[in-house]
């Protein structure tokens, strides 16, 4: 979905929610596959407008099925989809008060993953044996691609897959975030809520931790070791820290969260959203895919 598609649909959604007519938009975050900004209206809180093109186009399902389980979300006020595209208004948190912590990522996610994961039967399911097909299917895209080195990387991964993969239901299991960042996070004066459930699935809560110190810097299993005692620490499940696959509870969470990015890149370069940098993320995927063998021990 494009600006224009999101001003053809802005009218009704307006009324859908209660709100006047022809506020003042500011433009926070803008991608050619997403959109965020801030509407604004005489004598009215503003609100904040979203719109995304699929697999983003069911985040107010999500945002629901968070709040459903008293996990602090913005509350949807209104939401609109035509064929693989959404738009929706959201409650406006503001600027938030600062940035998130590590001790605030482990509150949160103990948070995420007690919902019940029975709720959302519509959401993508990642289980061992999802977890193990990811390789091999990897590679089949990649050799598409014309991505030999990574589709080399991607089948000694698959070697290992059925293996490493043990463990992969081991609680925590249930809602997962997919991109869980300290910018996932608006902490407030008084509260907290979380963002950007977009790619909200069900899975292994660990890979959410995995993902909370980010891909760019080298994986450090001492940095995410830590945040997984945070997290039992702050109430949830202890079986977070057992070994799975074989291995270490946070190699496991990395390895396995290295291959979940380097599916995600690869299939955005499969979309054509890439945009000319098909090189940069083909370097990117050889990286996360490299880490993922010497973590998974593949």
């Amino acid at each position: 979905m494009n600006a224009t598609d999101a001003l053809r649909l802005l009218p009704s959604l307006l009324a859908d929610a209660g709100l006047p007519a022809d506020p003042a938009r500011e433009p926070l975050r803008v991608w050619a596959h997403s959109g965020v900004e801030r509407l604004r209206f005489p004598d009215q809180a503003s609100v904040v407008l979203k719109y995304a093109d699929a697999p983003f186009d069911r985040e107010h399902l999500a945002l629901r099925l968070a709040a459903r389980h008293d996990i602090p979300v913005p509350r949807v006020h209104a939401a609109r989809t035509i064929p693989g595209a959404l738009l929706m208004i959201m409650d406006d948190l503001g600027e938030p008060a600062r940035e998130a912590g590590d001790h605030d990522g482990a509150r949160a996610a103990v948070c995420l993953h007690a919902a019940d994961p029975a709720a959302g039967t519509w959401l993508t399911r990642v289980d061992g044996a999802g977890l193990a097909a990811m390789p091999q299917r990897m590679a089949a895209r990649l050799d598409a691609l014309n991505l030999p080195e990574a589709a080399g990387l991607a089948r000694t991964l698959t070697a290992a897959a059925a293996h490493r993969a043990a463990g992969a239901e081991l609680p925590p299991f249930g809602l997962c975030h997919s991109e869980y960042h300290p910018t996932s996070l608006h902490i407030g004066p008084r509260d907290w809520h979380l963002l950007d459930l977009a790619r909200a699935f069900i899975g292994p809560g660990l890979l959410d931790l995995a993902s909370w110190h980010g891909t760019i810097a080298g994986p450090d299993t001492a940095r995410t070791q830590a945040l997984i005692e945070s997290y039992a620490a702050a109430g949830g499940q202890r079986q977070a820290l057992a070994a799975r696959g074989g291995i270490d509870a946070a190699s496991w969470a990395l390895g396995w969260h290295r291959i979940w990015v380097a599916d995600w890149f690869t299939e955005q370069i499969e979309r054509g959203w890439s945009e000319g940098a098909e090189e940069t993320w083909a370097t990117a995927i050889t990286r996360h895919l490299t880490e993922a063998v010497s973590l998974l021990r593949a």
